[in-house]
């Protein structure tokens, strides 16, 4: 799978070390997968970690989304190394991240990779505050940042002002087309200002999900050609079984073939009683 994945991988993007693995550079594609366990709950998150690295899961995000979880994820990954197991962790922040990652430190020190999403770290100066503090935890523990924008929490005020300079135009364009710049916008600045706080491109990958296979590889067609960061792919809101599978192999190996994406993740959504390892496998 992973020579297929790369039959067109290009290397003109920039190499980001999260753990042991290297993404973006010319390097093989990365695959990886999320857990959907309450975080707080190591056993089973460590379970279910495991069951997705050895399905074929480079890196492994987990949701911290509070204070348990916070608090959880050294222990996470204090067994999984015991079970001899170097996963790197991705944690996936919203809008209290920074609150944890000041409050937690060892749970900064143990994560692989932080996931900050533009769109829901705040409003307004609260948002710039908030995003800018998440950054200086990401250059102080030296880790990378996975700065991914999603279509359905894009920032409303970046794309009201848009919309505004759109109507303004002789020939406007269309509303999707407008979308498809702020959201292109929202990961391009939020990179910039990254990298102004002190965190080295080699340090960002970016995303811009969207749910829509046409609307996906316009994105980031159009993103690869503005910049080197290391990019993400993904088809958000893709469904549950074989519907999901086929919409977003339908995106991704358009792009892929096209030398776009340095990582790649199956978003599905659960069957009852399915393995999680659906999205690996």
């Amino acid at each position: 799978m992973t020579s297929q994945l790369n039959a067109a991988k290009t290397s003109n993007t920039q190499t980001v070390t999260i753990g042991s693995v290297k993404v973006g550079g010319g390097n093989p594609v990365v695959v990886q997968s999320m857990t959907n366990t309450d975080t707080a709950d190591v056993i089973r998150t460590v379970a279910q970690v495991a069951e997705l690295y050895k399905a074929g899961s480079e890196l492994v995000r987990i949701t911290v989304n509070n204070e348990e979880a916070a608090a959880a994820v050294p222990e996470i990954r204090e067994r999984l190394l015991a079970m001899e197991l170097d996963v790197p962790l991705v944690g996936d922040f919203h809008f209290n991240g920074h609150k944890l990652l000041s409050k937690h430190p060892a749970c900064a020190e143990a994560l692989a990779k932080y996931r900050i999403n533009p769109g829901n770290v705040g409003r307004g100066k609260k948002r710039d505050e908030q995003f800018s503090q998440m950054i200086e935890f990401a250059c102080e523990y030296q880790k990378p940042v996975r700065i991914g924008v999603n279509w359905g929490s894009l920032d409303q005020e970046l794309l009201a002002r848009k919309l505004d300079e759109n109507a303004s135009l002789k020939a406007p364009l269309s509303l999707q087309k407008v979308t498809h710049d702020a959201l292109i916008e929202s990961a391009l600045s939020s990179a910039k200002r990254a990298e102004e706080l002190g965190l080295g491109s080699n340090r960002i990958i970016l995303s811009c999900k969207m749910s829509g296979v046409q609307d996906l590889i316009s994105v980031y067609q159009d993103l690869a050609s503005k910049s080197d960061y290391a990019l993400h792919l993904g088809l958000t809101e893709a469904g549950m079984g074989s519907k999901g599978i086929v919409s977003s192999t339908a995106a991704l190996a358009v792009l892929l073939q096209q030398g776009i994406g340095d990582t790649i993740r199956i978003s599905l959504t659960p069957e009852p009683g399915e393995s999680r390892t659906t999205e690996v496998i």
